[in-house]
């Protein structure tokens, strides 16, 4: 009599995966049966209300809130209020140039071909001032559009990213300071850090907009979009100084006082070894810290800037498409998403590509 021989279990592949995941218990299992269903009857509600059952053009928009799903002709009606706010109709060709220009110079920082002192520098000069001049006009035949009138994603792209082009080598400069052997530099650096630390940003942002007029003379004054963009730079700066100094203390002691016995010059070490180590070593930190950036730029509307999450409310404050606030919200929420979710892919892949000991 012979015994057949049971073969063993595989201990790959996808059903060991889900087997040792899900179903290891029958608690588990009943947790995955209970959950799994709720997710598919959940998906299946969302998919008919956002999809199935929407109403996608303004020529049905009577059948809106009858029992169908997401009216999304308020985005089809209303969708250029968002995105370009008060900017002129017809000049709106320019506003989307320059949002494009300006995502083109974010994918192309991230190519590392480009990280060099001199190439990224001039990269963002070159795109964050075509996106100014393309919103600006005022030269070519291009009519004069003011900053008063900007708004929409692209006022909230253009504050976040004058943020970084000024904040950034403000942090970095801020970091070297409060290290400085010198005293004066080093304690002044850090009081000016704490005191802005300890202050909210709305009130920063409001005393650059209102209290600064009425404490410098007219010719220093400048525009208001301006100021708050200066002011929302220092108080990006500060935060990421802070950053960037525990990045440089992580790094070993022993790689100065190499630097000093071969006669290197101080920027030399700074450039060449402290900081791109201090970026790597703080790669996490700095991009939470620009995710935080850009979802604070929507704090602006409190001090009468017209930046999208303004414009979203705008476009359902008029009584017409008030009831579809839902709709308008879910869209302002999906724009955030794929920003603050590209960076945060974007810092992943970094990360995992800066890594030491990477092929």
């Amino acid at each position: 009599m012979t015994t057949s021989v049971v073969p063993p279990v595989p201990k790959r592949g996808f059903g060991y995966w889900l087997k040792k995941h899900f179903f290891s218990t029958w608690l588990n299992s009943v947790i995955t049966v209970l959950f799994g269903a709720l997710l598919i009857w959940m998906c299946v509600k969302l998919s008919n209300w956002a999809i199935f059952d929407a109403i996608w053009t303004v020529d049905n928009k009577e059948h809106c809130g009858h029992g169908a799903g997401a009216c999304w002709a308020v985005i089809q009606d209303r969708g250029r209020l968002i995105l370009f706010g008060l900017y002129p109709y017809e000049e709106q060709w320019r506003s989307t140039l320059a949002c494009l220009i300006v995502i083109l110079t974010i994918g192309l920082s991230c190519l590392p071909s480009l990280w060099s002192i001199k190439k990224l520098p001039t990269l963002w000069v070159i795109g964050f001032g075509a996106f100014v001049l393309l919103m600006r006009g005022g030269f070519a035949g291009l009519p004069l559009v003011t900053s008063e009138q900007w708004g929409g994603l692209s006022l909230t792209i253009f504050i976040f990213s004058a943020v970084f082009v000024l904040g950034m080598p403000l942090a970095v400069v801020f970091a070297l300071a409060r290290r400085s052997s010198l005293p004066v530099i080093a304690k002044g650096t850090g009081l000016f850090i704490d005191l802005v630390r300890s202050l909210p940003l709305l009130t920063i942002l409001f005393a650059a907009a209102v209290v600064v007029p009425l404490l410098v003379p007219d010719w220093l004054e400048g525009n208001k979009l301006g100021r708050v963009v200066v002011a929302f730079a220092v108080f990006f700066a500060v935060y990421q100084a802070e950053i960037i100094r525990a990045g440089l203390q992580s790094t070993s002691q022993g790689q100065n006082e190499a630097a000093a016995a071969l006669g290197m010059p101080y920027w030399s070490l700074v450039v060449d070894i402290l900081l791109p180590q201090a970026f790597r070593n703080t790669l996490p930190s700095t991009i939470n810290q620009a995710v935080i950036t850009f979802k604070e730029t929507s704090i602006v509307t409190i001090i009468g800037f017209f930046e999208v999450m303004a414009s979203g409310n705008a476009a359902i404050g008029g009584g017409e498409w008030t009831e579809q606030f839902v709709e308008v919200y879910v869209f302002l929420a999906l724009v955030y998403f794929v920003f603050v979710f590209g960076l945060s892919r974007y810092g992943a892949w970094l990360e995992n590509r800066m890594r030491v000991g990477h092929a």
